[in-house]
């Protein structure tokens, strides 16, 4: 069971490795979003790019705000 809320936007902020910082992002909880684990061990979280209008992966951590 997850604790996000469907269709309720959110910002969320974590490491991406691609630009080497830190990133904040407009999100949206939506079908297909979820919260799972890769077959090394590593828990990502799939959620909606809200900007982008594409489903992204967030890891090493993350922090969300409604």
């Amino acid at each position: 069971m997850n604790t996000y809320t469907t269709n309720k936007q959110f910002t969320i902020t974590y490491y991406a490795k691609k630009h080497k910082k830190f990133i904040t992002r407009l999100g949206k909880w939506v079908e297909g979003c979820r919260i799972w684990q890769d077959k090394t061990g590593k828990t990502l979280f799939t959620y909606w790019d809200i900007d982008a209008d594409n489903f992204r992966n967030a890891s090493n951590g993350w922090t969300v705000r409604y």
